[in-house]
Parts: C-alpha cells; structure tokens; sequence
C-alpha cells in the first residue's frame, strides 16, 4: 500500500490501455499538494529560525534556574542547527513521508565517527517489529535495516565497531518496491557500483550465559535483559553485541533511540509497522 500510493502523488504518468487505448495516465497532484502543505507548515511550527528547543522549569523558578534553562536551550539549539549538519534536511524529509504515510520515525544515537549525536529519518519498511507491539518502548524486538557499503562496514571493523571477521562479499538483493518506486519517480537509475551490506540491528531482551540477571543471593533470575545485536542478514554472522542499558541503572531498563511520529493515532493501538519477524 506504501508504494502503491507513490503512484498517486502526482509526479508521474504511465500508459495505459485499461479502460480503453489510450486513455489518460495522468494523475492529478492534489496529494502531492496536501503532503506538501503538510510539510511546510509543521517545519515552521517545529524547526523555527531560533532553533527546534523549548525550556521549562519544573517547581519554583528562580533567577538561577531561568539562566540554566537558556544557557541549555540555546547550547541545544547551537549543536542542532550548527553542528548537526543533517538535522535540519532529514526532519524536513521526514516530515513529508509523515504527511503521505501517516507514521515515520527518527533514530537518535551517539555517533562515533562524527564524535557527536546524529539523528536521521527512518522509513517504516526499515524497521521491523513482533506483529500486535503497541509501540517501540515496549516492543519485545526492534530491528532497525541497515545498509552498509563494504568500505563503511570495513572501517567500523577497524575501529572496533563490529567483529573483525571475514566477511563474504555483499549478495546483491533485489530492491523493495518502495525504493524503487521513488527511484523512478526521482528519475535515478542504480548504478554498478558494488553492493551495499544489509545488516539487522536488533534491539530485544537475552539472557546470555555468564551476564545473567542475578538476585540478591547472586542466583540467576531467568530474567532477560536488553541487548543490541548486530548481524549481517544474508549469512547471519554476529558482527556485535551490546548491552542496552546503562551500567549504573539498577532496573536495567532498556534505553530507546527510536521516535515515533505520528500523523493521526487512528483506530488501531498497534505500531503502524512491517510485522516480518527478523529471524
């Protein structure tokens, strides 16, 4: 249905000879014109020129505490609209395909290449979830689809990133329908240079041997706790494992990079997600 309604937007038009030769292939852009209307307004609402952060002060407010809330929103507001070159771009992308499919999301991490926080968009059909998880905090599994070239893959494993293991060479897959719906819409056309690796990051809950959740008499609970798995999806070969909880954080509570944005809640509690288990 996703890229199905591509079509509709408007930006291209098709031969037909359905319902007769030669009818029109022209699709009118009034959706194209919505999303569009869409994506201006929330960008001037969320990403003014002062920059996207707000403060507020909880209890009484003081003097000292109304300094410390301007000095944290306008050193936030420098690193978002200064440092973070691609916030402002992927937010506005973002906001479109929130406007065409009704749900998007962002993925917020610490990145250590550009040795500061990023935060790109992230489309639905690059993030999988059990069918029937109300939302992302307490999904039982999260897996996020990465697509990595050969030369990124290979730097993150010299860094330490991932295992430095063999790895065979990327198999080439065929592209998903929304890629290539864009692709022709956009006019792009992929090219021969080597393949991509398509890795699975899946953030869930294990009990691993020897990292146990232990009781008060150092007895294992059975109790899982959150990780995060990386692993190339075509040969299943572990490239990571990290915990997924801060080490000082008694409850082990899982922390959460993923935001989910929302058009309309709608009628249906479950995420708005593809429910193909990562297996």
């Amino acid at each position: 249905v996703y890229e199905q309604g591509l079509t509709l937007l408007g930006l291209t038009s098709e031969d037909r000879t359905e319902p007769f030769e030669g009818s029109t292939g022209v699709t009118h852009p009034v959706l194209n014109e919505a999303c569009t209307q869409f994506q201006a307004q929330a960008y001037k609402e969320l990403l003014p020129a002062g920059g996207p952060v707000r403060s507020h002060i909880l209890g009484k407010v003081t003097p000292e505490k109304e300094a410390q809330a301007d000095r944290v929103k306008n050193y936030l507001n420098y690193v978002i609209t200064e440092e973070m070159e691609e916030y402002d771009p992927d937010y506005d992308q973002m906001l479109y395909y929130l406007g065409y499919g009704g749900s998007s999301f962002k993925k917020v991490y610490y990145d250590g290449e550009f040795g500061r926080a990023v935060s790109p968009y992230v489309l639905p059909n690059d993030l999988i979830v059990p069918y029937g998880s109300r939302d992302l905090q307490t999904a039982d599994r999260v897996t996020h689809v990465l697509r990595v070239s050969p030369n990124e893959l290979r730097k993150q494993q010299v860094s330490g990133f991932y295992r430095d293991i063999d790895l065979q060479d990327p198999v080439q897959t065929l592209r998903d329908e929304i890629e290539d719906k864009v692709d022709r819409i956009t006019g792009i056309e992929p090219g021969s240079d080597p393949h991509d690796y398509r890795l699975f990051e899946i953030h869930t809950n294990l009990d691993l041997e020897g990292f146990e959740d232990l009781d008060e008499d150092d007895e294992p609970t059975g109790v899982k706790l959150p990780y995060i798995v990386t692993l190339n999806a075509d040969t299943g070969d572990i490239l990571a494992i990290r915990r997924n909880y801060r080490a000082d954080d008694p409850k082990r509570r899982k922390r959460q990079f993923f935001v989910h944005y929302k058009f309309l809640p709608g009628p249906v509690s479950q995420l708005d997600l593809d429910p193909t288990p990562a297996d």
